[in-house]
């Protein structure tokens, strides 16, 4: 039965042996109190109309972990109608996924055109397979 196996914090880089999570528990402890400080800010009344943005500055938390515990699911969204969390393409604020609805149209659009060009090149490799088999074909019978 393995303990675990040493490795390096993602977050700090210190070495510590890793059981669950990739960061070490210096760092794990950290993350807990941002989030009780952006937790407590949360559920104030007055808060609760906050955005991501003002979530960060009052409690110096970055966007980048406070957008980490909205996708975790330990911050919820739905009692706070202004919080959103940057898109991972272009930055502008979404409640749900990855991408927002623009660049989600982007990337399918990208994909379809991709599978097109995939397409035609294989149908080119298979128009001179045959133009090859065929020229053999002629010179064997010559």
């Amino acid at each position: 039965m393995s303990l675990g196996k040493l490795s390096n914090c993602s977050r700090c880089g210190t070495l510590f042996v890793q059981v669950v999570r990739d960061i070490c528990p210096s760092c794990h402890q950290v993350i807990e109190k941002e989030y009780e400080r952006c937790a407590s800010f949360l559920r104030k009344r007055e808060n609760r109309g906050a955005t991501i943005y003002q979530l960060s500055e009052a409690t110096g938390v970055s966007i980048k972990q406070i957008t980490r515990f909205i996708k975790e699911r330990r911050i919820s969204i739905a009692n706070n109608p202004n919080m959103g969390y940057p898109c991972d393409r272009c930055g502008f604020l979404i409640r749900s996924g990855q991408y927002c609805a623009d660049c989600t149209k982007h990337l399918q659009r990208d994909i379809v055109l991709d599978l097109d060009v995939e397409r035609r090149l294989e149908e080119e490799k298979r128009a001179r397979l045959l133009e090859a088999t065929y020229r053999r074909k002629q010179n064997r019978d010559e």
